[in-house]
């Protein structure tokens, strides 16, 4: 009863906390998953000040602000300008083009798909500007969620600070601490632990680290080219680096292409073999160095963790969607090792191998035994006449 009874506060108790906490969830989130990243820093500082906690923590809270946060919010603020300026730009374009059908046609005949394209060319250009200001709106109504009061932001923003120095000081004590109330062994505990560590950490490193180098890349590139908010379609491509294979080409392609019809054809095929070659193989030179040894998260799950996070969370749904997703594999991985003696074993089809010459009729075939490998005739005969 007393059991019972002690389950039952514990409960009550959980529930009316997580409640009163509800509103700074996101923010305790967001500074525990920073707080890991930064793990490896702190303990470079704690080497070198000889285990001094408080300062360690405090040095690393604020190399991070000053080389992650402001840059941050710097580049988030030309965004924001910038998305402004695509979306106000897109209805006139799309006005423009058709008013002027003849001008626009006149630079589509030298494409090999004009037949094709001349059909659908109003439908086309009606979802092209829908496209484009879709993309900038969402970005800048989830920004401006994030900023629509000052004072509610620079608060959650000085709770984000607060808990993250803690989480950098005491993360290590806060995760034995989570684990001894979990009813499991030490060990599974620690698999547990150890697997997803590994994965989330090769998933952020891997995906949100080669994103920002492929939308830095590419914005420089757009740059060059003499394409106007390059920081705005920067941030696009880094967000789409996500989608194996693809990724950032569903910028840079269409720019091509328009840059193509536009009449600059240098530019455009510049602007393609730099984002082909370069920006395009970034991701097979940096991922591998970034996760290393790390276990890998598969494709699909990233994008559709990410995808999913960001319908869930908003825009930060981009580093907790991953996150999810790597627990959500870790969890499965938990289970399959526990349950590993009743689940049933999988048991590949044998492979068969071809014969380069084709047998006459007449000559003696090749036979296989229980386990599926082949036996040549003379072990065929001896089988036979043992049996």
């Amino acid at each position: 009863m007393q059991k019972i009874t002690v389950l039952g506060l514990v409960a009550l108790v959980s529930l009316i906390f997580g409640f009163m906490i509800k509103g700074y969830f996101m923010t305790l989130l967001l500074a525990g998953l920073f707080s890991a990243l930064c793990q490896p820093l702190y303990r470079r500082i704690l080497v070198r000040t000889k285990q001094k906690k408080n300062f360690s923590s405090t040095l690393t809270l604020l190399i991070v602000f000053l080389m992650v946060f402001i840059p941050a919010g710097i580049i988030l603020s030309i965004v924001v300008t910038q998305a402004i300026q695509v979306g106000q730009n897109t209805g006139p374009w799309i006005q423009d083009a058709l008013s002027q059908p003849g001008l626009l046609l006149s630079k589509l005949e030298t494409l090999p798909v004009y037949d094709y394209l001349i059909v659908y060319q109003d439908d086309i250009l009606i979802k092209l500007g829908e496209m484009v200001s879709s993309l900038s709106s969402l970005l800048v109504n989830s920004i401006t969620q994030l900023t629509s009061s000052t004072v509610h932001a620079a608060f959650l923003f000085f709770i984000f600070l607060y808990a993250m120095f803690f989480f950098i000081r005491d993360g290590e004590s806060l995760i034995n601490i989570i684990l001894y109330y979990l009813p499991l062994d030490d060990e599974t505990e620690r698999m547990l632990l150890t697997h997803f560590t590994s994965v989330s950490g090769a998933t952020l490193r891997g995906t949100l680290l080669v994103g920002m180098i492929q939308g830095t890349l590419a914005a420089l590139g757009f740059l060059v080219a003499g394409i106007d908010s390059v920081v705005f379609w920067g941030l696009m491509m880094t967000v789409l680096s996500i989608i194996p294979i693809v990724g950032s080409s569903l910028i840079w392609i269409p720019t091509v292409i328009v840059l193509t019809v536009s009449g600059h054809l240098i530019k455009a095929v510049i602007l393609g073999l730099y984002c082909a070659v370069l920006v395009g193989s970034i991701d097979n030179i940096l991922r591998p160095i970034l996760v290393g040894k790390d276990t890998k998260l598969h494709e699909l799950l990233i994008l559709l963790g990410t995808l999913g996070g960001i319908a869930l969370f908003g825009i930060w749904g981009v580093i907790i969607g991953p996150v999810i997703a790597a627990l959500f594999v870790s969890i499965w991985d938990l289970y399959g090792k526990t349950f590993a003696a009743y689940l049933p074993g999988v048991k590949r089809a044998p492979v068969v191998e071809q014969s380069e010459t084709i047998e006459e009729p007449g000559e003696k075939s090749e036979e296989r035994g229980e386990n599926g490998e082949l036996l040549h005739s003379e072990a065929v005969k001896n089988q036979k006449d043992i049996q």
